[in-house]
């Protein structure tokens, strides 16, 4: 009985062969090493970074996302590594996972370079029997209430930079491995989902202290509609920024507008908020999407001769 409820709650919930698996950050410009593994060593030095998104404030057991990166470059600057550990919840199923990168740097140009970078990791998805509201005793399919399966996670992507612009491709989950709880369900349809990202931007001077940074990003998950999402930061003294956006889609049409602001302390600490005012039919039951990002540079002796390399 408990692998039927399994079964119809990964239906309802979504969360199948055809599901957007992965969470979506309103803060995305200040990671892109989340959606892209080319990003690794980019910047120049190494950083650490936290994002914490709460979604659909309100909602019981509405999705949470705990997210833990650091990345920067190998002493020649050419190359790059990094990795990251996240957890996302939504009632109750839990996706946990661990992702390692390795991108290498051509220069292009005298302000223009290319990455490419690979990943790979594992997944783990679980359901957790204790969170349903379905009385299963004495049903032994499932040990300790819990139902797991392990994964692995491969995904590449390519990114174009310089000062002023990026240009982002990324394809995380890029194989549709078979999310399988139970031997007996060998032919379930449920699987990785392959996501393709492609993001850009670009940073516009206005005098000596201010810059705007346009930014859009398409997101398409087969068979859900494309989703887009427009950008626009106002940045004093690259410390300072207030922005906003506003999330759609082609088919099911405006799904948010996300609020930001950030600061970043002595250029080694960053702090970034932002809240999405939901404009889909679920605002009539949540107050709302936050999202928290914090950032720790690290300047140290590797990263400078990194940066210098890098230029060479």
């Amino acid at each position: 009985m408990k692998k039927t409820i399994i079964l119809f709650s990964l239906l309802v919930l979504g969360i199948g062969a055809f599901a957007q698996q992965l969470p979506h950050y309103s803060q995305y410009l200040l990671n892109l090493y989340s959606l892209n593994p080319a990003v690794s060593g980019t910047e120049g030095h190494f950083d650490a970074k936290s994002n914490n998104r709460y979604q659909w404030v309100g909602i019981t057991d509405a999705p949470r996302t705990y997210l833990f990166s650091l990345q920067g470059p190998l002493k020649n600057g050419k190359m790059g590594v990094g990795g990251l550990v996240y957890t996302d919840i939504a009632g109750a199923f839990r996706r946990t996972g661990i992702n390692l990168s390795y991108a290498y740097h051509v220069q292009l140009t005298s302000s223009l370079k290319l990455s490419v970078g690979v990943c790979g990791g594992i997944q783990q998805h679980a359901l957790d029997y204790s969170k349903s509201v379905f009385d299963q005793n004495g049903d032994p399919a499932v040990d300790n209430n819990i139902a797991s399966v392990l994964l692995p996670d491969l995904g590449a992507g390519i990114y174009l930079f310089s000062d002023k612009l990026f240009v982002s491709i990324s394809s995380p989950q890029v194989y549709p491995f078979k999310i399988q709880y139970f031997e007996d369900y060998a032919n379930t349809q449920s699987k990785l989902a392959n996501h393709i990202y492609i993001a850009g931007g670009y940073k516009i001077p206005l005098g000596e202290s201010f810059e705007i940074q346009p930014a859009a990003m398409f997101k398409y998950v087969s068979p859900t509609p494309l989703q887009v999402e427009g950008t626009l930061r106002a940045i004093y003294r690259d410390q300072v920024w207030l922005g906003g956006s506003y999330r759609t889609d082609f088919i099911h049409g405006s799904d948010a507008i996300a609020l930001m602001a950030g600061y970043t302390f002595q250029d080694n600490l960053t702090l970034g908020y932002s809240y999405d005012l939901i404009t889909s039919g679920l605002k009539n039951y949540s107050t709302g999407t936050h999202e928290l990002m914090i950032g720790i540079r690290f300047q140290n002796r590797l990263a400078k001769t990194a940066s210098q390399a890098s230029l060479e």
